[in-house]
C-alpha cells in the first residue's frame, strides 16, 4: 500500500533481490516466476541459518534443506546451475536491503554463505541427473504413480516434494491413493532398515512388564558396585520367564543398578551379577527400555537365576573409567570446536566407547590441519588445568540461565543434570564423567572427515589409549628413520633427499621414454601404408603408457602429414588406445569413431575429438585382430 503496488514482489526490497537473481542467472524476464522463488527463498534460508538452524535430514533442518533445494531447482529451470554454486551469492544483495534492519544477518554473512554453498554443491551433483531421469520416466509412462515416486526418490535421489512440484506445474494429478502407495513403500524400507540394524539381546521387554515394573533406580553415579539388587524380571527372546539356567542368554531387570545403560552416545556398562547361591551372570551390555528400565544383557555363567533373587552388581571399573574419560573429553571437544570454528558448531551425534570417542558436528568444510592442532591443544590445556567436573541438578530454565547448552532435538524433563568443567564447558548431560579434567590424562585426535552434507566427524582417544597411540607413532618414526639411514632428528632431511633423488630419476626416465618413443615413431613412420592417398599406421606397442602414446601419435602426425594413426599400448593385460587424424584425412575420418570401433572389439570403450581420441580395453588376440582390420575399415571411408 505504501509503495502503491499490488504484490509483495513489486516492492523495492523484492525488486532488488529479483534483479540480483536475474543478473546472476542471466534472465531477461523480470516477471519470471523462478526469480520470485529464488528471491523469497534466500530470505527464508538466510534467516533460519542466522537463527541457528542448519540443513539436516530431520526436523527444522530438513525444512531448511527442502527450501534450499526448491530454490536450486528453480535455478536449474533457468538453465543457470553452476559447479561453483549460485544461490549462496544472493546473500550479498539480501544483506544490502535487510542488513540495517537485521544486523545479525551481515554479522553472520560468512556462515550463511558457507552453509548455502555446501548444501548447493552437494545437491547440484544429483539434481540434473535426477531431473533428467524424471523427464525420461514421464516421456515413457506419461505419469508418475506412488511406486515410481518411491523409486525416483530412493534409487535416483529425486526429492519427492520437487517431483510433486513439477507434476503440479505440468497439471498432472497425484492423488491420495498414489501418495499412500509411496508412504507404504517408504514404511517397508524403514522396517527393513530397522530389522537389519537390530542387535542381539535388544528385542525389548514384553508389554506386560512395562506396565507392572517400577522404574530402575540408577546408583552408578555414586559407585561401581551395589548389594541387595532384586531381580524384578527375566526376559529370554522377548518373552518373560520366571527362571533361567546356566548357559542361557537373557535380559535381567533389577530394582536398582550401578550399570549405566546405553544412552546419549555413551555405551552401556559391562560386568557381573553374583548371588549367594553361586549364581554368576556375565553382563555384556546394558540397555535402557522405555527410557526407565535398565536391562542387563548377557548370559548366566553358573547356577540358576529366578525372579525375586537378590544379587550383588559389580561394574567393570577399568572399562567404565576408559568410557568416562572419553565422555568428558567430548564435552571439552565440543566447546573447543565452537571456540575455534564458530558458534554454528553443534553436536549431531556421538559414540563414547572405552577404546575411542567419535563426535559428529555441524560444519561445512573440512577442518584444516592447523585448526585440528589448535583444537587438540585447547582440549589438552583444559585437561592440564584440572578443573573440577561439577554436577548440578536444577530446573531447565535455571540450567539455561546457568549457561548450559542444550541440544536441538533432545527431550529434557523438568529437572535436568548439568555438567560444568571450569568456565570452559557447561552442558546438560546424564552420562558418567571424571571427577576432574586432569583425570582424562591426554587427548589425541586420530581423524577428521565428512559423514553427510554439512556434518563432520572427529575420532579421538584419551588416557591410556592416547598414550599407546603416541608410543606407536614414535615407534613408526624410529622404523622410518632406520629405513632412511638416520636418526629421528635427521628424518626430514633424509626424506627430502630421497624425494629429490626420486624426482631426478623420474625426469631421467621420462627422457629415456621420450627417446624411445621418438625412435619407435621413426620406425612406425617408415612402415606406414597408403590408403586412398592417406598414410596409415596401426600398431601395438609393449609397455607404453597413455602419455607416451599421445606423444608418439603427435610425432607421427608431424612426420606423415595427411595421416590416420592408431596406437595401442599394452601393459599387464590391458590396452590403452590413442588415435590421431591429420591433414587431408580430416573430414573423411574421425578419430573418435576409429577408437570406438577398435575398443568395441576388445571389451572396452573410447571416443574423443575428430583429430584426437582415446580409449581402452583388453589386450590379447582380439586386439591384434582389431588392429589388423583397421585398413579395411579405413578403405571403406577413404577409397
Amino acid at each position: 500500500m505504501l509503495q502503491h503496488v499490488h504484490s509483495n514482489y513489486e516492492i523495492d526490497l523484492f525488486q532488488h533481490l529479483i534483479k540480483a537473481a536475474a543478473q546472476l542467472t542471466a534472465t531477461a524476464d523480470l516477471d519470471h516466476k523462478s526469480l520470485r522463488v529464488i528471491a523469497d527463498h534466500i530470505r527464508a534460508c538466510s534467516f533460519l541459518i542466522v537463527d541457528g538452524v542448519l540443513p539436516s535430514n530431520e526436523g527444522r533442518g530438513y525444512v531448511l534443506r527442502r527450501i534450499i533445494r526448491r530454490a536450486i531447482r528453480h535455478i536449474w529451470k533457468l538453465g543457470a546451475l553452476r559447479s561453483d554454486g549460485l544461490f549462496w551469492r544472493m546473500v550479498e544483495p539480501l544483506c544490502e536491503v535487510m542488513g540495517e534492519a537485521y544486523p545479525e544477518l551481515p554479522g553472520k554473512r560468512a556462515l550463511v554463505e558457507q552453509a548455502l554453498r555446501a548444501e548447493e554443491a552437494a545437491f547440484a551433483q544429483t539434481l540434473e541427473a535426477g531431473m533428467n531421469r524424471l523427464d525420461a520416466h514421464l516421456k515413457q509412462h506419461g505419469s508418475v504413480d506412488g511406486e515410481a515416486l518411491f523409486q525416483l526418490h530412493d534409487t535416483y535421489g529425486c526429492p519427492p516434494d520437487l517431483i510433486l512440484d513439477i507434476l503440479r506445474e505440468r497439471g498432472q494429478a497425484f492423488d491420495s491413493a498414489q501418495m499412500q502407495a509411496y508412504d507404504a513403500s517408504m514404511t517397508q524400507q524403514k522396517e527393513r532398515a530397522r530389522a537389519a540394524s537390530k542387535f542381539a539381546g535388544s528385542a525389548g521387554l514384553p508389554g506386560e512388564l512395562l506396565g507392572s515394573l517400577p522404574p530402575t533406580r540408577f546408583c552408578g553415579y555414586e559407585g561401581l558396585a551395589a548389594d541387595a539388587c532384586k531381580v524384578l524380571a527375566l526376559v529370554v527372546d522377548g518373552r518373560s520367564v520366571s527362571r533361567i539356567g546356566a548357559g542361557e542368554r537373557a535380559i535381567v531387570v533389577l530394582d536398582k543398578t550401578p550399570f549405566y545403560a546405553e544412552s546419549g552416545g555413551q555405551v552401556g556398562d559391562t560386568g557381573v551379577l553374583t548371588g549367594s547361591a553361586g549364581q554368576r551372570f556375565v553382563v555384556g551390555d546394558t540397555h535402557k527400555f522405555a527410557n526407565q528400565f535398565h536391562g542387563h544383557v548377557g548370559a548366566l555363567d553358573s547356577g540358576a537365576l529366578a525372579v525375586g533373587d537378590t544379587l550383588a552388581a559389580a561394574v567393570d571399573g577399568e572399562r567404565r573409567q576408559a568410557v568416562v574419560t572419553n565422555h568428558s573429553a567430548t564435552h571439552l571437544l565440543h566447546a573447543a570446536l565452537r571456540q575455534i570454528l564458530g558458534e554454528h558448531v553443534s553436536q549431531k551425534g556421538s559414540l563414547v566407547a572405552p577404546e575411542r570417542l567419535r563426535f559428529d558436528f555441524s560444519h561445512f568444510q573440512p577442518v584444516s590441519g592447523a585448526q585440528l592442532a589448535q583444537i587438540e591443544a585447547l582440549v589438552n590445556a583444559q585437561i592440564r588445568g584440572n578443573a573440577e567436573a561439577e554436577v548440578h541438578q536444577m530446573d531447565m530454565q535455571q540450567a539455561l540461565d546457568f549457561g548450559a547448552m542444550a541440544l536441538f532435538g533432545e527431550k529434557y524433563g523438568e529437572r535436568v543434570r548439568v555438567l560444568r568443567m571450569g568456565a570452559f564447558s557447561t552442558e546438560l548431560c546424564g552420562g558418567t564423567h571424571v571427577r576432574r579434567t586432569g583425570d582424562i590424562g591426554l587427548f589425541k585426535i586420530l581423524s577428521e572427515g565428512g559423514v553427510a552434507a554439512g556434518v563432520r566427524r572427529i575420532e579421538a582417544v584419551t588416557g591410556a589409549a592416547a598414550m599407546a597411540h603416541v608410543a606407536q607413532e614414535e615407534q613408526r618414526l624410529v622404523e622410518v628413520a632406520a629405513l632412511l639411514g638416520g636418526g629421528q632428528t635427521e628424518l626430514l632431511d633424509k626424506l627430502q633427499q630421497v624425494l629429490q633423488r626420486q624426482r631426478q630419476l623420474e625426469r631421467e626416465l621420462e627422457q629415456i621414454k621420450a627417446k624411445s618413443t621418438a625412435g619407435a615413431a621413426a620406425e612406425l613412420a617408415a612402415s606406414a601404408r597408403a590408403i586412398g592417398g592417406i598414410r596409415v599406421v596401426a600398431a601395438r606397442l609393449e609397455g607404453v603408457d597413455g602419455k607416451a602414446l599421445r606423444e608418439a601419435v603427435d610425432q607421427l602426425k608431424d612426420r606423415l602429414g595427411d595421416a590416420v594413426i592408431v596406437l595401442a599400448g599394452a601393459s599387464e593385460g590391458r590396452a590403452s588406445l590413442v588415435a590421431g587424424v591429420s591433414g587431408a584425412a580430416l573430414g573423411r575420418v574421425k578419430a573418435g569413431e576409429l577408437v570406438a570401433h577398435i575398443a568395441g572389439q576388445i571389451g572396452g570403450k573410447g571416443g574423443g575429438r575428430p583429430d584426437m581420441a582415446q580409449g581402452g580395453g583388453d589386450d590379447g588376440a582380439a586386439l591384434q585382430s582389431a588392429l589388423a582390420g583397421v585398413d579395411a575399415w579405413l578403405a571403406e571411408r577413404l577409397c
